[in-house]
């Protein structure tokens, strides 16, 4: 399925989102630094931002059709806060090891799945066409 215009451009950073996932997944004792970089690199140019847009723009969106305590809704926030967490630990520690850095990219890679194949289409079927419009334009407001 398509996914909507309001939604298509979080969806492309969820992209992005997976490939880091994935590199910190894949990383070993000879890659670790460097996995670390990149998603320290990741996280400081847009990561923490789409999180701050999701919380600031999407999800009051999507609180007007659902309750704000929908499990889903629920689920996006604490694992906003939990993956934040675990980004300010790699930034501390320099040497951040192997098993942190695969357990970050497990978590990352399995909140960007459930937004994808949860919130998304959650947001998509409650909300009208009219709104998903309204939605695109704050969104972009957003990110500029």
């Amino acid at each position: 399925m398509k996914r909507s215009d309001a939604l298509a451009e979080l969806s492309r950073d969820h992209h992005q989102g997976l490939v880091v996932a994935q590199r910190l997944n894949r990383a070993t004792g000879d890659s670790a630094a460097a996995a670390r970089e990149v998603f320290l690199r990741f996280w400081d140019d847009e990561g923490h931002q789409h999180f701050r847009i999701e919380e600031d723009v999407l999800l009051p969106a999507i609180a007007h059709r659902v309750a704000p305590t929908h499990e889903a809704v629920v689920r996006v926030l604490t694992e906003h806060v939990d993956i934040r967490r675990r980004a300010a630990d790699v930034a501390a520690d320099p040497h951040a090891g192997v098993a942190q850095l695969n357990e970050l990219g497990a978590r990352l890679r399995d909140h960007i799945r459930h937004e994808e194949q949860a919130l998304f289409p959650l947001i998509e079927q409650a909300l009208t066409d009219d709104e998903l419009a309204e939605l695109l334009e704050a969104l972009e407001r957003a990110e500029e």
